[in-house]
């Protein structure tokens, strides 16, 4: 075994023994090495007695910089009845934690953070430490203009199942997004599980499980804000609405509570949200009858970082664009007020709906 290796085991081993001791009534326990002859890729083995119960084994393997894509690291068909497996590493990201506890097996790390189970009998949950032993590893920022519209491609329902090459999406996504950039954001998509590769190219996964880790990265403070009023009201505002698209050329769409009006409706606002490329922006307020105000607006005008958020927007004849679905639920859910609500609903109402019915959850 090399020294590192062995170091992370005894390190384990004491982390171990601290979760369980700090049970106070848990007695009688053990945690020593895996037997050779037992050993079936486990490195420590626990065994212990709950509750009268017959004895119990933690089947534990520990892995240095562990990766959701190569979960589990071992075959465990042939593992008893009375037999838990439990995954150990210095770190635990929250998606390798769900990927384990899928999977069915207890986890804990080096900071303390744990979901040490036995069904029926015993559980042991700790959330929050700080991580003590995070090994640095190649990654990609999923808040960046560029990778926003490689997760867009991704994501969109009408191109759900779809299998891309790297190249494809390259070109998919111009201007601005390089074939470097695609290749690191699908390494590190492919290494946390939710894309997966073949011989026919990259697919996603679990839509949701992706849209969750973009949501989580998503910047909506990067669009900037304007507040203005406009006297339109009715048919009258509606046909102002339709003339901004031969002003902006297809840069200009409902967005947040708006979109999710014409989308899954759920929640009802005042204001009405827009998005606007920024140099239109003051052709498209005149045409609205728009004027910037402190206070009291009815419109609100957002300027995107990025022209990628227009991707795949969505209308009806004689209608005027909303942006595409998973750009709503990004922007309701960091949008405030009751956002989160409504991006809720819009999820289940719309997204969760298409992604089975192409057959992706």
């Amino acid at each position: 075994m090399r020294y590192w290796d062995r170091m992370l085991e005894k390190a384990t081993a004491e982390r171990l023994r601290q979760l369980l001791g700090s049970v106070s009534w848990l007695r009688g326990w053990t945690v020593e090495r895996a037997p050779s002859r037992q050993d079936e890729g486990f490195d420590l083995l626990v065994r212990l007695t709950v509750c009268n119960r017959e004895p119990i084994q933690l089947l534990v393997q520990c892995k240095a910089d562990p990766r959701p894509s190569r979960f589990p690291y071992i075959s465990t068909n042939a593992l008893g009845g009375h037999s838990v497996r439990v995954f150990a590493a210095p770190y635990i990201s929250p998606n390798m934690a769900r990927v384990c506890e899928e999977k069915g097996w207890s986890w804990f790390d080096l900071a303390g953070n744990c979901r040490l189970e036995v069904p029926g009998a015993l559980l042991i949950e700790r959330k929050g430490n700080e991580p003590i032993h995070k090994q640095p590893r190649p990654t990609a920022n999923l808040s960046t203009a560029e990778s926003a519209r490689v997760l867009r491609a991704l994501l969109v329902p009408e191109n759900a199942g779809k299998r891309w090459s790297q190249r494809e999406m390259q070109l998919h996504c111009q201007p601005s997004v390089s074939l470097g950039l695609v290749n690191k954001v699908f390494r590190y998509l492919r290494d946390e599980a939710l894309i997966e590769s073949s011989d026919n190219g990259f697919h996603v996964i679990d839509p949701l499980k992706l849209l969750f880790a973009w949501r989580e990265a998503y910047r909506f403070d990067r669009h900037r804000q304007r507040r203005y009023f406009t006297l339109k009201r009715g048919p009258e505002l509606k046909q102002a609405f339709l003339s901004t698209e031969s002003i902006t050329g297809g840069h200009a769409a409902f967005c947040a509570f708006s979109a999710a009006d014409l989308q899954a409706p759920h929640v009802r606002q005042s204001r009405t949200w827009l998005f606007v490329g920024a140099e239109w922006e003051e052709e498209c307020a005149a045409a609205l009858g728009a004027k910037l105000v402190d206070s009291g607006e009815n419109l609100r005008i957002l300027i995107p970082d990025d022209l990628g958020v227009f991707y795949g927007q969505e209308s009806d004849v004689g209608s005027f664009a909303s942006t595409n679905p998973v750009q709503t639920h990004l922007d309701l859910w960091h949008c405030g007020s009751r956002g989160q609500e409504a991006a809720e609903a819009l999820l289940n109402q719309k997204l969760t709906p298409e992604w089975k019915a192409r057959g992706l959850l």
